[in-house]
């Protein structure tokens, strides 16, 4: 046996070279401190990307992407096929726990500084893969064709079409006319389940490979060459698995006892439903844009609002660059105050909008 084993392991090294990448996973380590904890949430958001692959190839097996059909082959596959329903309820939570996970991963990264030189471009990569995963979550949400989904979607693009300059192009580009139909459908199915995975394969991939460069980043406080370190296998890559079961088991439990409801088939000469908001990671959103003025020194609130929130994701994404390099002292940054003030803003806007 150990001679077959042999055998093949060699005829994979001379076609593969994988003993290259087998030795730098037994020489990897990773820092340990006090906030290693926060580590294993990027591995987390990662597996349960993972989930959303594998179930959503299952759910392609039975889905039909038109106005006609969408909605009576998601029924179909919750009411006909088996287990399609614990299928379908898996994906709809393990989505809404990657986002999740991925507000966690980013923001613990931000009060750690994870971006610091030279982690600037493995910064950069998370947080396209992050807006990214926003892209998913909105382009996944109108594919059951339910009447929740299509008046959310409605509104969504609406918001899409206040942007200056572009906004009537991207409602257009996002509807495939003027209003939201099956065209829509048939072009947020083709984003979710081609265009958006290709993006992400690649940006997961530079991601990945930078995080193995480069290594984990350790917080200011902490001398990176006097921390201790562990083995990334086995010790770390047991510690990570335990997260992911954790997940697991969060998302077993979600999708048996609290099944992913399906809803009314959408009629676009319907009212909309009273009190229609986005999905929980938008919702923030539409709420600051209920409070903003119509008018702010003539220009409309809601493009000012859309400015805002578009300043505010293109900061995100070049924080390594415009935040204050500052030796190892005893100074605090200002950074991780602001992260918070922003996290607690999310979060109250967030309440506010589902208690109204």
């Amino acid at each position: 046996m150990n001679a077959w084993i042999s055998k093949w392991g060699e005829w994979l090294e001379e076609r593969l070279g994988w003993r290259a990448a087998q030795r730098l996973l037994e020489h990897k380590e990773v820092p340990v401190h006090r906030h290693s904890i926060w580590y294993y949430f990027g591995g987390m958001t990662l597996f349960l990307f993972a989930v959303q692959v594998c179930t959503g190839i299952l759910l392609l097996l039975y889905y039909r992407p038109s106005a006609e059909t969408a909605f009576e082959s998601v029924q179909f596959i919750m009411t006909q096929v088996q287990f399609g329903w614990l299928i379908r309820s898996i994906h709809s939570w393990s989505a809404n726990l990657m986002i999740g996970t991925a507000f966690v991963h980013m923001f613990s990264a931000l009060f750690l500084r994870s971006f610091r030189r030279p982690r600037e471009l493995t910064w950069v990569s998370g947080a396209l893969l992050f807006f990214l995963l926003l892209c998913f979550g909105f382009s996944g949400y109108l594919l059951p064709w339910n009447k929740l989904a299509f008046f959310a979607t409605k509104v969504g693009t609406d918001i899409a079409g206040i942007v200056p300059l572009i906004g009537p192009f991207l409602l257009r580009f996002l509807r495939g006319g003027d209003e939201v139909t099956g065209a829509t459908l048939t072009r947020f199915f083709g984003f979710h389940v081609a265009i958006l995975p290709a993006i992400a394969t690649v940006l997961v991939s530079v991601h990945v490979y930078l995080i193995q460069k480069h290594g984990m980043s350790t917080p200011p406080s902490v001398d990176p060459d006097k921390a201790p370190k562990m083995k990334f296998i086995p010790d770390f890559l047991l510690r990570d698995l335990v997260g992911w079961l954790t997940a697991v088991t969060v998302l077993a439990v979600l999708a048996a006892i609290f099944p992913w409801e399906l809803g009314e088939k959408a009629d676009p000469f319907s009212p909309a439903p009273a009190g229609i908001k986005p999905e929980w990671y938008f919702v923030y959103m539409f709420q600051t844009l209920k409070y903003i003025p119509s008018k702010i020194l003539g220009i409309d609130g809601e493009v000012l609002g859309i400015m805002f929130f578009g300043l505010l994701g293109l900061l995100l994404i070049i924080t390594p660059f415009i935040s204050p390099r500052e030796p190892r002292t005893g100074r605090r940054s200002l950074l991780p105050v602001v992260g918070i003030l922003v996290l607690v803003y999310i979060i109250v806007l967030s309440a506010l909008a589902y208690r109204t």
